[in-house]
């Protein structure tokens, strides 16, 4: 329970179908972010309202304590990932890790059989295992962010949030009486305050830890200096040389040799690229498949042909090129509503030589 109208709701119907409810909070600030986490899903005033829902509806509530296993996990998965020039997806691998990895051992330990959240996703128990599909609204569908559970996590999780809209949902909160119906949603990473990654890196990693270099165009010509790759990441505009007769745009990273390479819009199109640690929820198929591919959380998906490859590999071509297409990011694949597993975009070689 995150203190807010989902995960509240969650609980109130996992009630209503007969299941024993326990709530869990998972507090996972590190000691040096609680000022700043105040406002978060994660802060110390969400807590007391996972609390106060608690409370009013009944069940007991019980607070863990995951800073430690945050900040090694996510928070330092994220810090690493842009020093090695890449843009993370922080909230897969907390739900990965955490809320269904870590977070099992204590659900055991109180006698728990599922895990329940507030995710817009839907999980189908069938005989043959479990079957990931979007959320019934599409505005909230969070689906992406479960494309990494394994058969073993997804088997023992509840979503009864997948098949309601938002709307639904705060009514229903309204008619119990719960002061967090109306209660703002979150669109930031928990622990990056006013999301401002870059700030949050200054802070967490220290200005020496940067990889300082220089910008080049994508014939090798020196535009300038930068003070980090990890202030870039593709597709980016602002902080950029200007001079050039048409807007430029961050089109590789090169971390060997801390270079930022920058190119027009045309340069940033990409019509297949490669995914690696690919988890195929329902078993990896025999050949190339036809599906959707979204390649960040905000895309709408595109066409594409999947085909797995050794090494938990996968190449994905697209049917219609695609723009920005960022190493770090999650590729998810999708068979209609079906996620059908995914991966992390892997960065192809330079565009420029060394």
């Amino acid at each position: 329970m995150s203190g807010g109208v989902d995960s509240s709701v969650t609980a109130h119907i996992l009630k209503k179908q007969g299941y024993e409810v326990i709530g869990v909070t998972m507090k996972v600030w590190p000691q040096d972010c609680i000022s700043r986490a105040e406002d978060k899903c994660c802060g110390p005033s969400a807590i007391a309202d996972a609390r106060g829902v608690a409370h009013a509806l009944g069940i007991p509530h019980y607070v863990v304590d995951e800073a430690d296993q945050f900040e090694q996990i996510v928070i330092n998965y994220f810090a690493s990932e842009y020093k090695a020039g890449r843009t993370p997806n922080p909230c897969v691998m907390c739900n990965e890790r955490l809320k269904f990895g870590n977070l099992w051992d204590k659900a055991q330990a109180l006698g728990a059989g599922y895990i329940a959240t507030g995710h817009y996703a839907i999980i189908d128990h069938g005989p043959d295992g479990a079957v990931l599909r979007k959320g019934r609204d599409p505005r909230k569908d969070q689906s992406y962010f479960l494309f990494s559970l394994r058969q073993e996590q997804l088997s023992r999780a509840l979503t009864p949030l997948g098949g309601m809209t938002k709307p639904e949902i705060r009514e229903i909160a309204r008619e119990l009486g719960l002061k967090v119906a109306d209660k703002v949603d979150s669109q930031e990473i928990c622990f990056v305050p006013g999301n401002d990654y870059k700030a949050f890196l200054r802070s967490h990693l220290g200005e020496e830890e940067f990889h300082r270099g220089g910008i080049y165009d994508v014939s090798g010509k020196f535009l300038g200096d930068h003070e980090g790759i990890e202030m870039f990441t593709i597709g980016q505009r602002k902080g950029l040389p200007g001079g050039a007769t048409g807007p430029r745009y961050v089109v590789d990273i090169d971390p060997d040799n801390s270079r930022v390479i920058v190119g027009t819009e045309e340069d940033l199109v990409r019509e297949e690229f490669e995914v690696d640690r690919v988890n195929w929820i329902q078993g990896q198929p025999s050949g190339p498949v036809e599906g959707n591919v979204k390649i960040r959380y905000a895309h709408p998906g595109a066409a594409a042909v999947i085909e797995p490859l050794e090494g938990g590999r996968a190449s994905v071509r697209l049917v219609e090129p695609q723009r920005a297409v960022t190493p770090g990011q999650a590729a998810v694949f999708y068979d209609g509503d079906t996620v059908l597993g995914g991966g992390w975009i892997v960065r192809k070689p330079s565009l420029v030589a060394a």
